[in-house]
């Protein structure tokens, strides 16, 4: 894989609902980043998975990533607590997390001309997939918080789930993601803290804007 040089780079880790996602999205939008959400592959997969139960293997997910589009991973059915399930279990397979890999290097290094850089936000982008990044930030909030935040996402596609069933599945999503043996999802020392709990959505990106800002001389 041929690398870009001088791009931006950026790497964020985060809980689920802790609002990375959102984040990335406007910092992409700020800077015309190239944007991947690194969690929806897996739940991309993860769906495949639920799809195919008798049929999965490592040779049909190979063929999913090889022809994946990143405007693939928008599409709505990816986001239910089932395929999210399915996701995390799938997230834990050494050989998936290498082909997924190879994607996502990519994705951060070799992202189209018409892009500035790339931005990736996940659970081990900081750790695994862009430990190089020119900025890495660690985004979380209370799980009650994002609890909530996942509950009213739900609500707004009409799924039937109740709160405590979102609240239980977070756990059980953030006890995996931290304990799983490959690419567990921790913080390290040179990425920076955003606790996005009390902030807005503008206050949080403001703050991360400034950091960015001061580094890339804007």
């Amino acid at each position: 894989m041929k690398k870009r040089k001088n791009i931006i780079t950026v790497a964020i880790d985060s809980p689920a609902a802790a609002g990375a996602g959102t984040q990335a999205k406007l910092i992409a939008k700020h800077y015309n980043l190239q944007h991947l959400d690194t969690g929806r592959i897996y739940r991309l997969i993860g769906k495949l998975k639920l799809d195919n139960s008798k049929k999965f293997n490592l040779s049909l997910v190979k063929k999913k990533i090889k022809n994946i589009k990143i405007k693939d991973l928008n599409n709505k059915t990816l986001l239910s607590d089932k395929v999210a399930t399915s996701a995390a279990i799938i997230a834990r397979s050494k050989k998936i997390r290498k082909v997924v890999h190879k994607f996502q290097q990519k994705c951060a290094y070799s992202p189209p001309s018409r892009y500035a850089g790339s931005i990736l936000d996940g659970r081990d982008i900081i750790t695994i997939q862009v430990k190089d990044a020119m900025f890495k930030f660690f985004i979380t909030a209370s799980l009650e918080t994002r609890a909530k935040r996942r509950f009213r996402e739900y609500k707004s596609l009409k799924k039937k789930i109740s709160y405590k069933e979102v609240l239980k599945s977070l756990k059980n999503r953030d006890k995996s993601d931290r304990q799983r043996k490959y690419g567990p999802l921790k913080k390290t020392k040179d990425s920076i803290l955003i606790n996005t709990t009390k902030l807005s959505r503008k206050r949080c990106f403001e703050k991360i804007k400034a950091i960015m800002d001061r580094k890339l001389k804007y």
